[in-house]
Order: C-alpha cells, then sequence, then structure tokens
C-alpha cells in the first residue's frame, strides 16, 4: 500500500492522522478532493490555553461568542462539523506539547478533538486533525521585549511626532 493511499484511508476514517510537515500539502489536497475542509490551527506562539483555544476559533472563523473553555470547545468543533459538507480537518501547526505550561491543556485539547470525532461519526460527518508538535517555549531573552501576536513592528518605517506636532519618519 502506498504513502498516499495510507494517508488517504487515514484522513477518511478520521481522527488523528499522524502526519510530517513535509506532508501538509499532500494532506490538505486530498481533503480538498474528497469535500473536507481543512483549517491551519497556528499554535508557535499560544503560551496558554486560552490562546490555543483562540487559535483554534480563529482557524474554523468561527462567529458565535466562544466561551474559552474545553466545553464551548467541544460545541465550537461540533457546530463546525455540522456546517460542513463532508466534514472538518484540522493541522495543528507547532502546538508546544513539550511545553510544561501546556502539555497538560494540550492533552486535554486532543481530548476533546477525539469526541468530535466520535460526534462526527453519529452525525454521518468526518473530523479529522493531525498535530505537529513543537517542544518547549523557548525562554525569553532577559531585556527583550517578546514579539506581539500581531507580528514584528517594521521598524524601517517608524513615524514619530516631534515637539511642534509634526510627524516624522526616522530610520532606526
Amino acid at each position: 500500500m502506498s504513502e498516499s493511499h495510507k494517508l488517504q484511508e487515514l484522513l477518511q476514517a478520521g481522527g488523528l492522522v499522524t502526519a510530517t510537515e513535509q506532508q501538509q500539502a499532500q494532506i490538505f489536497a486530498m481533503a480538498e478532493l474528497a469535500d473536507i475542509t481543512v483549517g491551519v490551527v497556528e499554535c508557535d506562539r499560544a503560551r496558554s490555553r486560552s490562546a490555543v483555544l483562540r487559535a483554534i476559533v480563529k482557524a474554523v472563523d468561527y462567529p458565535d461568542f466562544f466561551g474559552s473553555d474545553l466545553d464551548a470547545l467541544y460545541d465550537c468543533l461540533c457546530d463546525t462539523v455540522m456546517d460542513q459538507k463532508v466534514g472538518l480537518y484540522l493541522w495543528f501547526n507547532n502546538l508546544h506539547t513539550g511545553d510544561p505550561v501546556l502539555a497538560e491543556h494540550a492533552e486535554a485539547i486532543l481530548s476533546v478533538c477525539n469526541d468530535v470525532v466520535d460526534f462526527a461519526s453519529n452525525k454521518d460527518r468526518l473530523f479529522a486533525y493531525s498535530v505537529i508538535h513543537a517542544g518547549k517555549h523557548p525562554d525569553p531573552e532577559p531585556g527583550v521585549a517578546p514579539t506581539p501576536y500581531s507580528g514584528p513592528e517594521d521598524d524601517a518605517d517608524v513615524k514619530s511626532t516631534t515637539a511642534d506636532g509634526d510627524d516624522t519618519e526616522e530610520d532606526y
């Protein structure tokens, strides 16, 4: 059995699809061919359970109020699965399961995902997911502010206001 065929079967079965980053494009293409909606959960900057939950909600574009707990996550994912023609596939990118702060929470979040697999199966839908595990977050460097969630600022064109109220551009 080819690797491609094996991945296709895993995807169609639902649940955890063990994959590598190199297989991402192939899995996404298979999901698209099967009319399975794909979402990418960017977890790299998430340093808490609530940050991971926000990343999931953002990935599935959940429009309703989200309660930021595991019950709300279950409801969010079940609603999202039911809104899809066939089902939903989530790619958890760089979930820091090796980080002591997130390890227990990541396990609980993935347990909710398994519960959603069962729900989807009972409703003739599909829910599958893959997790790219990242280790511990690097320790912050003393005196260096962490990168904001919105991304790094472009220091080349920083505008400031002089004492007389004029805007100036400074190069740093």
